[in-house]
């Protein structure tokens, strides 16, 4: 019954993972209103706070095979040339790299930036560092997605496949990465979320240019950053 309650109160939708968290919160608030007022609101407004940490709003998803979605919200951080995570076993030949960086106050819900088969996923464990410095990507707890891209007829890797990091930052303690390998998506599906602010690297194919600058605000499900070959029709789909 409380948990509805909220859920009527906030009037957005929250990802599943989110309500043990409200609910903690929800009776931690209520414990302090009984050792002091004051304490109570400061609650209310941790609780508040909790819930829109986990609101999983829908999004208008581009459509196009050559288009390249943004998994996070957030800033573009970094656009540079690294390779994938060995775990993925990609090769070690550099590909272009955009990391979106996500503060405490975006939506945490990761989605996939293009079509596609999950080929292998990999997590390994790590430090949490400050996830906006670039060694947050080599030495930062990680859960690594590789995806075979829909609808590009080369049959080289480097031009078919993309990867998907999901980086644990100073106060993420927990990547919820919601893929199993042989899953088939579509653009802007839900693959996961990060407790509580990190970052996402996207690692794209050979041949894919970067549409977005460092510093711009990236909505994930909805931006595009990077185009596949020729220009691609900009349809929409609510997801």
């Amino acid at each position: 019954m409380m948990l509805n309650t909220i859920q009527n109160a906030v009037m957005f939708p929250i990802h599943r993972a989110g309500w043990p968290f409200i609910a903690l919160f929800a009776a931690v608030t209520i414990v302090l209103f009984f050792i002091a007022e004051p304490l109570g609101w400061l609650g209310v407004i941790l609780t508040v706070w909790c819930a829109l940490f986990f609101r999983d709003p829908d999004r208008m998803t581009p459509l196009g095979d050559k288009l390249v979605i943004s998994p996070a919200d957030g800033v573009v951080q970094m656009i540079d040339r690294a390779a994938p995570p060995p775990e993925l076993e990609m090769g070690d030949e550099e590909r272009t790299r955009i990391a979106v960086f996500m503060n405490v106050f975006n939506v945490h819900v990761n989605r996939t930036p293009v079509s596609g088969k999950v080929v292998k996923l990999a997590y390994r464990p790590g430090a949490f560092l400050d996830a906006s410095l670039d060694k947050a990507s080599t030495e930062n707890e990680r859960q690594s997605v590789r995806l075979k891209i829909a609808g590009v007829k080369s049959r080289s890797a480097k031009k078919n496949e993309i990867a998907v990091v999901q980086i644990a930052g100073l106060v993420a303690r927990r990547i919820l990465c919601d893929l199993t390998e042989g899953d088939t998506l579509t653009a802007g599906d839900r693959i996961g979320l990060i407790r509580f602010g990190s970052r996402v690297d996207v690692y794209l194919p050979e041949g894919c240019e970067p549409l977005v600058a460092v510093g711009q605000t990236a909505i994930a499900g909805e931006t595009v950053i990077a185009e596949i070959g020729a220009e691609a029709p900009r349809d929409a789909q609510r997801r």
